[in-house]
């Protein structure tokens, strides 16, 4: 499933971080810095699932 939320991330990153934490305050930074510029907001995304695919181990 960490995959899948991967390449969501990368094609559109507030659909990867609405996976793995729903709608949160991470969620609307999301989108907020892929407003702001695509590649913050693929960074964040890619943050978020991996702190959170490592607490889940």
């Amino acid at each position: 499933m960490s995959i899948l939320r991967i390449i969501f991330a990368i094609l559109l990153p507030p659909l990867g971080v609405f996976l793995t934490v729903g709608i949160r305050g991470a969620f609307w930074l999301n989108i907020l810095l892929t407003i702001l510029g695509f590649v913050p907001g693929i960074v964040h995304a890619i943050w978020i699932i991996a702190k959170n695919d490592d607490k889940k181990v």
